[in-house]
């Protein structure tokens, strides 16, 4: 694990933007140039380890190590404006993704399609547990319920 001092010695972070640059040049690396690789997270090498780049954001600005995970608020995983971060809970980071399952046919996350019903269901789930939400015309209709349970239920960082 790297120390503040090691991270600030290596890059400039700019909390406004999120972007780490180099301070010098290194083996295939010019000095001044923007820091990290795109992955499912921007990863930055520090010392031939890989380290994501949110919690090194983190550990730039306050000195620590975060205890426990970083949430991007906007839900960017490439986003590491200092403001767009936050310590989360396992339980808080999860309730903060947005975006449908890839086999979603609602396009909208808690919403699917009742074939015996005609109708659109909506479900959330509450300290593992589904809650029906009920049955709507419209997937838009479903997904405003799920909407409004999220917001009811569980600690969500961004605005809807």
């Amino acid at each position: 694990m790297t120390n503040v001092d090691r991270l600030k010695a290596l890059y400039l972070y700019d909390p406004e933007t999120g972007a780490f640059v180099s301070t010098s040049a290194r083996k295939r690396w010019a000095q001044g140039r923007v820091a990290g690789t795109a992955d499912k997270y921007t990863m930055i090498f520090i010392d031939g380890k890989k380290y994501r780049a949110h919690r090194l954001a983190w550990l730039y600005m306050t000195g620590e190590w975060p205890h426990g995970q970083i949430d991007h608020l906007n839900g960017d995983k490439h986003d590491n404006r200092f403001a767009n971060l936050r310590v989360a809970t396992s339980a808080q980071n999860s309730q903060n993704i947005w975006c449908p399952r890839r086999d979603c046919g609602s396009g909208f996350k808690g919403v699917s399609w009742r074939e015996r019903n005609h109708k659109w269901h909506a479900t959330i789930r509450v300290n593992g547990k589904a809650k029906h939400l009920g049955y709507f015309e419209s997937a838009e209709a479903a997904h405003a319920a799920y909407v409004l349970a999220k917001q009811q239920h569980h600690d969500v960082a961004r605005s809807l």
